[in-house]
């Protein structure tokens, strides 16, 4: 699994120009989900992000976590993480993980978070629909963490 994270002063999720989620200060997560990834990478991924020191403490270090700001998360899903580009001008998304198969992974993932942060300080957008994220970044400060290139799951 991949995920982009990036510290934010707010997000909001709108899906057919009707606002569906929205939070304040926290960060937003996008999340891919390749073709080998498994439950474990969910759990590690989930936790990665809920304890990732990327706030700053009375010092201004970074050494906080959202969890520890009593801050929030969004979560969207997005399989374009895994595009290839590598050839063409047109990625390739053969290793992005089939729908059906992702989705549950992304659910563990998302419930996995709550668990850490609280139901209430979970948002995300709708699984395979297409999405308009807006966000200010705080910093900006954006962490890309992906459980394939040896990460311990």
């Amino acid at each position: 699994m991949k995920a982009v994270l990036q510290r934010v002063k707010r997000c909001s999720v709108s899906i057919d120009g009707k606002l569906y989620s929205r939070i304040d200060s926290g960060v937003l997560i996008f999340v891919g989900i390749h073709e080998e990834d498994r439950d474990a990478d969910a759990i590690f991924l989930s936790d990665k992000c809920a304890q990732l020191r990327i706030f700053p403490d009375a010092d201004g270090k970074m050494n906080l976590s959202v969890k520890d700001t009593g801050g929030s998360a969004m979560v969207v899903s997005q399989f374009t993480l895994y595009g290839d580009a590598r050839k063409g001008n047109r990625p390739n998304y053969m290793r992005a993980a089939k729908p059906e198969f992702a989705q549950r992974l992304y659910a563990n993932f998302v419930e996995r978070l709550r668990l850490s942060l609280g139901h209430d300080k979970v948002e995300t957008g709708i699984f395979h629909q297409m999405m308009d994220v807006e966000l200010i970044n705080d910093g900006p400060v954006t962490i890309i963490i992906d459980t394939l290139n040896g990460d311990d799951v």
